[in-house]
């Protein structure tokens, strides 16, 4: 089944660019393997034992004197983070086929292709395997914003690339370093490591995918250059391969560094949560408010992962599934108003509501769940977050309440600003509201929401069979 979920849009990757085919029924095939793909994820849920360790298995050598392998399989939460990927990629292969343009079987190709690797990074067992996946998931991100990019993309691919190609050197030089030293390059079978500087290359890495502060460098124009369905995915899933690298590798494998560093990173990703906070509220456009909200709640993110505790990694994976849906959500709302608006500036849109009460329901209803009101799956992933940061420390939780507010201001002037403010210009007016075709596309993630929103253990619960958090020990996630 792991090999499956990997290889089926791989494969269909390559079948989108041999064949001939125009380009929507290029889009339709590579539509129709993403649904495929989630009725496979579905399955794997339904088949899935939350009460056992690494499941289903699929392992293979490849170099037996190194202990190198093709070793795949799940924990409880690598499952819902590519569920979480396989849901954001067939919404933005969804949203590529409605908006049509330029994007042909090349384009569909990489999505599918982008899709398997991601998949791929999220279950891999061994470190070699991971970094391939890693730096496969990078290649289709380069090709789709730098062709299909806005009018800056060749900036915004040059800072993507340096970027993203520094944190992964030092990611592999790590690896090569811990596989010789342990003498297998296997995440199982490997023991844990006391070297610094090999963790401080896996952590550097991780920190420029998420982004830490101050690694965010590339993000703004990262976000704000790609295709709208490109954005969805890197900042609701690529992300996400930093939350799995830090959890998998950095916590599970360097216990010692994690406690040395411990109060640096969460100083890191305090700053970052209150600075992409800040960003987010100043920001002109619904694209930026977006990319630096999105920095923000990977701070707080960290700040889960790094209280080491049982309440905060749970709350971390919770609220990663909830940002990845939320994040997703609003960068194809912010794409559908581009293409009727000619822009998402605030100066240039708004009244949006008047006559179109689907646009107006959609962002509503996503952007109250980002407003991490009780009762909704971001407000269980925070609450979940700050309970176990507190146990670090008061002033940590402190900083992700702050942060909280911040949050419901910037949100709150998103929504008021394209549905309610008196537009600047005449952009948005006699524009049409959403048709099918496009909620086709959003309400499947407003409706994970709403359904994680009601039974957020569905994820809480059924992420950690064991996790120790007492001071000095490993987080394991077996």
């Amino acid at each position: 089944m792991t090999t499956t979920l990997i290889l089926l849009p791989l494969a269909a990757a390559l079948v989108v660019w041999l064949l001939p085919l125009p380009g929507r029924a290029a889009g339709a095939l590579a539509l129709l393997v993403a649904l495929a793909e989630v009725v496979l994820f579905a399955l794997a849920v339904w088949g899935f034992d939350f009460d056992r360790g690494l499941q289903l298995e699929d392992r293979q050598s490849w170099f037996s004197d190194l202990g190198v392998s093709y070793h795949v399989g799940f924990f409880g939460f690598s499952l819902w983070l590519a569920g979480l990927t396989i849901v954001v990629c067939a919404a933005a292969i969804g949203y590529a086929l409605r908006a049509g343009g330029d994007r042909g079987r090349a384009y569909f190709g990489l999505l599918l292709f982008l899709t398997g690797a991601i998949v791929g990074v999220f279950t891999a067992q061994d470190l070699l395997l991971f970094y391939v996946f890693f730096e496969a998931m990078l290649i289709p991100l380069y090709v789709l914003i730098g062709v299909w990019g806005g009018p800056r993309r060749l900036r915004a691919t040059a800072l993507f690339v340096i970027y993203t190609m520094a944190g992964s050197l030092l990611m592999l030089a790590a690896i090569v370093v811990f596989g010789l030293s342990e003498g297998t390059f296997s995440l199982v079978d490997s023991g844990t490591s006391t070297n610094e500087w090999v963790f401080l290359g896996f952590l550097a890495a991780f920190a420029v995918k998420a982004p830490l502060f101050p690694f965010h460098g590339w993000l703004v124009d990262a976000y704000r250059e790609s295709p709208p369905e490109v954005a969805a995915i890197l900042s609701g899933v690529v992300s996400k391969a930093a939350v799995y690298g830090l959890l998998r590798i950095a916590i599970d494998k360097f216990p010692e560094p994690v406690q040395e560093y411990q109060a640096l990173i969460l100083s890191l990703a305090a700053i970052g949560l209150v600075y992409g906070s800040l960003l987010a509220f100043r920001a002109p456009d619904m694209r930026a408010v977006i990319a630096y909200s999105s920095m923000g709640q990977m701070g707080l993110i960290v700040l889960g992962l790094f209280s080491l505790s049982e309440l905060g990694v749970s709350g971390a994976i919770v609220h990663s599934v909830a940002h990845g849906l939320v994040s997703a959500a609003l960068f194809l709302l912010a794409g559908m108003v581009e293409a009727r608006a000619g822009t998402s500036a605030f100066d240039r849109i708004g009244g949006m509501a008047r006559g179109r009460p689907a646009l107006a329901t959609m962002l509503m209803a996503t952007g109250i769940i980002a407003l991490a009101v009780p009762g909704s799956v971001v407000f269980a992933g925070e609450f979940l977050i700050l309970a176990g940061v507190y146990v670090e420390g008061w002033g940590w939780a402190a900083v992700g309440v702050g942060a909280m507010v911040l949050a419901a201001m910037y949100m709150l002037r998103l929504i008021a600003a394209v549905l309610h403010t008196p537009a600047g210009g005449d952009a948005a007016e006699a524009t049409p509201d959403l048709r099918w075709p496009e909620l086709s596309v959003v309400v499947p993630l407003l409706a994970a929401l709403l359904v994680l929103s009601a039974w957020p253990a569905a994820i809480s619960e059924r992420s950690f069979v064991d996790v120790e958090s007492e001071p000095g020990t490993e987080l394991r996630a077996q």
